[in-house]
């Protein structure tokens, strides 16, 4: 427990360094505005600024990402309870119950109750990765190639079965992804693969130009294309606070949602939708005040999937920084940043950069309390921000786009790929194909490729090895019911 004080004390003081402070201040202001505006995630911002990583500290951009990452869950709920438009997928659910007090004239304390409670989920999530983070990296390191096969697998099946309306648009999304992570040089026989004979393609495809191909370029061209066409009306404002009874209804709500949420996050089961739900269900089943869901809205539907929704984003850093595993989009981004400074996320991640580990972990304390005051004060100015025209706004995100994947490498045929991929973004977008396995698949299939041939090198070429060790077995049962189990309930439904 003393070297655990020692280490996050000498984090703190990596990240209270002036020019961290400043990058991490930086990242939850601009995380925020990216939350308000709708349509704009965490993921495609971290996707567009990647190209900051050749020329930025490691430590200082992981900081900056953590803070933009963060401030989108806060800023998120603001557009959901004034305009009904989640501006993250994780406050889809604010929306229901926020967007009701909203047109009831309360709109001040469920943007209140919104930003405390992801202040206080955070913080306690924060201190449960303090806890459990090195003891899970201590116990990563005793896993060998076969379980560390399975682990990937079970993540590309959990992001893919979960994330989407189906199974089977999840897994063709997924093995895009692998498809294109198999583009280039054999790791292991240096053979070159799949280059259809274009140089360029010798050294693989870029992870950040896919990133920003998929999401910021698809996002930006289906905007252009279908939407546009809606009319937004904005419910007024109120005064940010909170009553005596209304902060004894959010405190137990805060709590409950806190801890819903973080075993999400460190299971690779498509980010913080999943906890978000089952806390509001919870909620209505718990409240006393049944008759305010759904009408004039209860605050305890805001407060719960709040907490919720900003502690499982806390949590997917367990997965990330011990196993490599990314368990949300934005993580799997956040992984390859590290990859772009040759830093291997994984269970010796807490030996080889132990400076940037506990700065990181220091850091999303700091930008805690940031995120708090600049949310409850300054909710005025973050609303005008939905007064800027979409048709500006996502010209710039193009010309950032462009701009950031030009940089990395001075090529144009860069550009031609990242528009390709933007357009087959607008056609998964249209049809109803999740992007996330994409890049999940992307990032881990040459990883779980490294660790299947090794384990079946250990098994001398016998493929048993996945059944003769009991941890790999079970992940492999695992995978197998996240497959089968909806159908069989699908099924069970029917008859």
């Amino acid at each position: 427990m003393g070297d655990l004080w020692t280490q996050l004390l000498g984090g703190f003081a990596t990240a209270g360094t002036p020019i961290n402070l400043l990058w991490a201040f930086v990242g939850c202001a601009l995380g925020t505005a990216i939350g308000v505006l709708p349509g704009l995630g965490p993921a495609v911002t971290v996707a567009m600024l990647l190209p900051i990583t050749s020329q930025v500290d490691p430590t200082a951009s992981m900081i900056f990402f953590a803070g933009i990452y963060y401030g989108a869950m806060y800023g998120g709920s603001t557009t959901s309870i004034l305009l009904n438009t989640p501006g993250e997928t994780g406050t889809m659910v604010t929306a229901l119950e926020g967007f009701k007090m909203a047109k009831s004239g309360r709109a001040g304390a469920a943007l209140a109750t919104a930003a405390i409670g992801s202040f206080v989920a955070g913080t306690i999530a924060t201190v449960l990765v303090t806890l459990f983070a090195p003891v899970l990296a201590e116990f990563a390191v005793t896993l060998g190639p076969p379980e560390y096969f399975c682990l990937m697998l079970l993540a590309f099946t959990t992001v893919s079965a979960v994330l989407g309306q189906s199974t089977l648009r999840g897994l063709t999304s997924l093995f895009i992804g692998l498809a294109m992570g198999l583009v280039g040089l054999d790791q292991i026989t240096a053979q070159v693969r799949y280059t259809a004979g274009i140089p360029e393609f010798m050294d693989g495809i870029e992870v950040v130009l896919v990133a920003v191909g998929l999401f910021a370029v698809g996002e930006t061209l289906y905007n252009a294309l279908y939407e546009g066409r809606s009319v937004q009306s904005l419910n007024k404002m109120s005064r940010v606070h909170m009553t005596r009874s209304e902060w004894r209804r959010s405190v137990p709500a805060w709590l409950r949602g806190t801890f819903i949420g973080f075993p999400f996050g460190t299971i690779p089961a498509g980010g913080s939708e999943i906890p978000t739900f089952l806390s509001y269900a919870t909620e209505r089943k718990l409240s006393k005040h049944k008759e305010e869901f759904g009408t004039s809205g209860a605050i305890e539907g805001v407060a719960g999937p709040e907490a919720a929704n900003n502690s499982a984003v806390t949590a997917t850093l367990v997965p990330l920084l011990t196993l490599g595993i990314p368990t949300s989009v934005t993580a799997a981004i956040l992984l390859s940043a590290l990859q772009n400074y040759g830093i291997q996320a994984g269970p010796q991640l807490f030996q080889t950069s132990s400076t940037l580990v506990w700065a990181l972990i220091a850091s999303l304390y700091i930008g805690n309390v940031m995120l708090l005051v600049l949310n409850l004060p300054m909710v005025g100015l973050w609303v005008k921000l939905l007064k800027i025209p979409k048709a500006q706004l996502y010209a710039g995100i193009l010309i950032f786009a462009t701009v950031g994947v030009y940089g990395m490498r001075q090529s144009a045929f860069d550009l031609y790929l990242m528009l390709a991929i933007g357009l087959l973004g607008v056609v998964m977008r249209r049809f109803d194909f999740p992007t996330a396995p994409v890049v999940v698949g992307m990032i881990l299939g040459p990883l779980a490729e490294a660790q299947m041939r090794n384990a079946i090198a250990i098994g001398d070429g016998r493929w048993s090895v996945f059944l003769e060790r009991p941890l790999s077995l079970g992940l492999l049962i695992v995978v197998a019911l996240v497959l089968i189990t909806p159908r069989l309930l699908r099924w069970h439904r029917r008859a």
